[in-house]
């Protein structure tokens, strides 16, 4: 009896102060509680903001486009675009996390219909080990060119190399002629080599699986980063013209746009 009463009290404060945030202004009423996605809801507002510049400004998003929000977590991303898209257009939002896909349904699909999310079950040992479907092989529900613009930011920092091509491959068909692409990488070059070697990166890279290097063996999935030319050549494959690469600080650099390194495409 005391444990469920112990419950209740824990969802009332839960509810009172996730309550208590929306009313003081601390966090939009579409973000989650920091409790829910462990991290600053503050945090995730200004992350999603700061990319919002990033596709208008790197990756020439429009209000007309159709978009497609590929590892759409809890929003981030979604959330800033609710008041730039027209009402015509189209943004779906896909997760392997159900959680995500509930809470952005419930907060942003019921005040946007235009904002659709699913959940996809693809496997992924780090973030769901019990997914049916192997990303690999796995095709996005959607038509082929049916977007104008297609959003990937932190997810191939966690998707091994067969995995990424056939994602690359996926993005390429399902975007329209002239449609671009804005994803995020850890890409290894010259100079992004040397500074991890120096120690001045987030991460040692210390291991090797096939042609891109890990931060552990027993989660690969955690930290991946690929050679630069090697992404340029599977871009070549899929029929996707680079328009920009725009450097991150995640390996020491002291110029930078962003912490991860950032790819525009654009599809011939």
């Amino acid at each position: 009896m005391l444990t469920g009463l112990k419950k209740i009290r824990r969802q009332f404060l839960n509810q009172f102060n996730d309550r208590l945030e929306v009313i003081s202004g601390r966090r939009n009423k579409m973000i989650p509680p920091s409790r829910i996605m462990h991290i600053n809801a503050g945090d995730s507002e200004k992350i999603g903001n700061g990319f919002f510049v990033h596709f208008r400004e790197l990756g020439g998003l429009q209000p007309s486009h159709d978009v497609l929000d590929v590892g759409s977590g809890f929003g981030r991303m979604a959330v800033p675009l609710t008041s730039f898209l027209d009402r015509q257009s189209q943004y779906q939002g896909i997760k392997i996390i159900p959680k995500g896909v509930q809470w952005c349904s419930k907060e942003i699909s019921s005040r946007y219909s235009n904002f659709k999310f699913q959940q996809i079950d693809v496997k992924n040992d780090r973030y769901n080990p019990k997914g049916s479907q192997a990303a690999s092989q796995f095709k996005f529900p959607f038509e082929s060119a049916s977007f104008d613009f297609v959003i990937l930011t932190s997810v191939f920092t966690h998707m091994l190399p067969a995995d990424l091509e056939n994602y690359l491959s996926e993005i390429s068909r399902v975007l329209k002629q002239g449609g671009s692409c804005f994803i995020t990488y850890f890409l290894l070059n010259e100079s992004s080599n040397e500074l991890v070697k120096n120690g001045l990166g987030q991460f040692s890279l210390k291991h090797t699986y096939e042609n891109c290097k890990i931060e552990t063996v027993e989660d690969p999935e955690y930290v991946i980063a690929y050679p630069e030319t090697d992404i340029h050549q599977l871009y070549q494959k899929y029929k996707l013209d680079i328009q920009s690469t725009h450097y991150g600080n995640w390996c020491g650099r002291e110029n930078f746009t962003d912490f991860q390194d950032i790819i525009i495409g654009k599809k011939k």
